[in-house]
Order: structure tokens, then C-alpha cells, then sequence
């Protein structure tokens, strides 16, 4: 093994430091307190790191407490220029040695840290080392306020998100804030009109995939949410939530001009359409309205010619749910 695959980035980065703190106090004899590293920590979130000592990164930054405005300008301009070691394949260059080695394995696709317990291999020794904490159980990340551990210290970092409300990523188009870049990525949907899930089955897109996920029931009839009271079942947790209010009885929703109640609030809404005429939902290919979304869905089938209720008996397909149910009586012999 050569002696730049031997040496870790923190190993080659606190020699690297020391070399130029050395030469920059030959130069300018106060520059060299300011590069003076001490002892590095690889990651800010170690858990032996001691509060307040610099990581790598920061000591390779120089950002070690040092005074002198002028030696730092020539120290950082000193590291800018040391990228001396450039990859054959794309250009790219790195300042040590074993950061274009463990680079060129993203063109080589060279994986040689294996996993003993699962094989798994990786490009980088500190993947493997991560991975092998879902084998051990190790979670050395602790959060100071809460006591929770993780496997990862950006794990870690996105929990404590929790604590401070840092939410660092904004949606450029509204100006909306996420802790979590994963939501940012789901809300611009929004502005975009990206739908990636598309359903096999009738070709129907959505912006999320747990919306796939609730729209495929249709198709396979899974209903995973059962009432513990009634035994009734339903496709989404939000419909079994709903339906639970059934059994309490309680209908706290008053239509001010009948009187009548209703159990939720979206449900008050729709009935005081029948009192005011609104009809919000138009049909943008022959200008019908509908009191209700899910009328103007169904009713744009017609157009489409979509029939996502299909029979599993003798394939022949509906646009309404309540008219494949009726089909289906047709082969059981039941009655309703």
C-alpha cells in the first residue's frame, strides 16, 4: 500500500498545516501563531471533541484565533493555489494526494472497503465505517438536549434542527423555509407542476409518492386502516380518522341557515354550497360546474375516457367506483 493510501485526509491535512505554518513564520513571524492546528478533529460532531477545538476543515481555513488580517490573506491564497494534485479524467484537482484517489473511483467505480457481515462494498473507508454501525447497533452522535443518538453526525445535524427551528432551505420562488432540503425538493413541485410517480396501472401522475402510494389502492382495493369499533376499513388513515368521529357522536359543525350539524368542518362547507349555489369545481372542456371536487374528477372521465375501476373477473372496466361494485354483484349473485 503507498504511503498516500496509508495517511487519512486528517493525517495528510494536519501535515499539510504544519508545513505551512512553518514556512508563513520564516516569513512573517506572527503568522505562525495564527496556523498553529494543535490537534484536529475530523468532524465537529466527534464525540471525543473537545467544545470550542477546530475541526479539519476549520484549521485548514485557518480559522484558528489568529489575529494578523494580512498573514491569513496570504496563508488562504497560499491554499488555493496547492491544489496540485489534478484528476486525468475530468480535470478536477485536490490538494492531497488521497482525495484524488478516493475521486477517481467515482470514474472507476472501484468499491474496496467490504462489509465482513453483509459484503457491501464501498469507495470510501468512512462509508464503510458508517455502514457498519447498522450491524454493531452503534450510534455515537448524541444530541445535548434531547439525549437522542445517531448513526451519522448529518443525521445529528438535521435533528437538532428540532431544537433551534434553523430552517436553512428556501424556496426561491415563495420564499417558504425547510429544515429538511428533501422538503424543499417536494414543495417546489408546487411551482413547477413536476409530478415523477406515475401509476402503471392507468398512467395517473403525482408530485409525491405517498400519493402513489394512497392512489394505487384504488386500483388494488388494500384497505389498511381499520375502525377498532366498527371493523370498517379504509385506504387512507385520514378517511379512518374522519370515520371515527361517527362513533363519538359529537357534530360541533352548524350550518347557520338549517341548522343541521356535520362532524367536520369540510363537510359544513360543502353542504352551505347547496344553500349559496357556489359551485367551484369547473370542468375546463365543456364549462360544467360541481359543488364538489370529487363530482368534477368523475365527471372529466367522460372526456378522458378513463375507467380506472376494472374487474378482475372479466376485465371490463368503469369510471366510478360504486358502478364496478354494482357490476361485480353480477358474477357473486349477491342483492344489494
Amino acid at each position: 500500500m503507498s504511503d498516500s493510501e496509508e495517511k487519512t485526509p486528517e493525517q495528510e491535512g494536519t501535515k499539510q498545516m504544519e508545513t505551512q505554518g512553518t514556512l508563513l513564520g520564516r516569513s512573517k513571524g506572527n503568522v505562525s501563531q495564527t496556523c498553529r492546528p494543535g490537534k484536529v478533529w475530523g468532524n465537529r460532531y466527534s464525540p471525543e471533541r473537545p467544545l470550542g477545538s477546530p475541526t479539519v476543515e476549520e484549521s485548514r481555513l485557518c480559522g484558528g484565533g489568529g489575529k494578523d488580517l494580512h498573514g491569513t490573506m496570504v496563508q488562504q491564497r497560499g491554499h488555493v493555489e496547492e491544489r496540485k494534485y489534478a484528476c486525468a479524467e475530468c480535470g478536477k484537482s485536490f490538494n492531497w494526494s488521497s482525495h484524488l484517489i478516493r475521486h477517481q473511483r467515482t470514474h472507476t467505480g472501484e468499491s474496496p472497503y467490504e462489509c465482513l457481515d453483509c459484503g457491501k462494498s464501498f469507495n470510501r473507508s468512512s462509508n464503510l465505517l458508517r455502514h457498519q454501525r447498522t450491524h454493531t447497533g452503534e450510534k455515537p452522535y448524541k444530541c445535548f438536549d434531547c439525549g437522542k443518538r445517531f448513526i451519522q453526525s448529518s443525521e445529528l445535524i438535521t435533528h437538532r434542527r428540532i431544537h433551534t427551528r434553523d430552517k436553512p432551505y428556501k424556496c426561491p420562488d415563495c420564499g417558504k423555509s425547510f429544515s429538511h432540503s428533501s422538503n424543499l425538493i417536494k414543495h417546489r413541485r408546487i411551482h413547477t407542476g413536476e409530478k415523477p410517480y406515475k401509476c402503471l396501472e392507468c398512467g395517473e401522475s403525482f408530485n409525491h409518492s405517498s400519493n402513489l402510494t394512497k392512489h394505487r389502492r384504488i386500483h388494488t382495493g388494500r384497505k389498511p386502516y381499520k375502525c377498532l369499533d366498527c371493523g370498517k376499513s379504509f385506504s387512507q388513515s385520514s378517511e379512518l380518522m374522519m370515520h371515527q368521529k361517527l362513533h363519538i357522536g359529537k357534530k360541533s359543525y352548524k350550518c347557520t341557515e338549517c341548522e343541521k350539524s356535520f362532524n367536520h368542518s369540510s363537510n359544513l362547507i360543502k353542504h352551505q354550497r347547496i344553500h349559496t349555489g357556489q359551485r367551484p369545481y369547473e370542468c375546463s372542456d365543456c364549462g360544467k360546474s360541481f359543488i364538489q371536487s370529487s363530482n368534477l374528477i368523475k365527471h372529466q372521465r367522460i372526456h378522458t375516457g378513463e375507467r380506472p375501476y376494472k374487474c378482475l373477473v372479466c376485465g371490463k372496466s368503469f369510471i366510478q367506483s360504486s358502478d364496478l361494485i354494482s357490476h361485480e354483484r353480477t358474477h357473486s349473485g349477491d342483492r344489494p
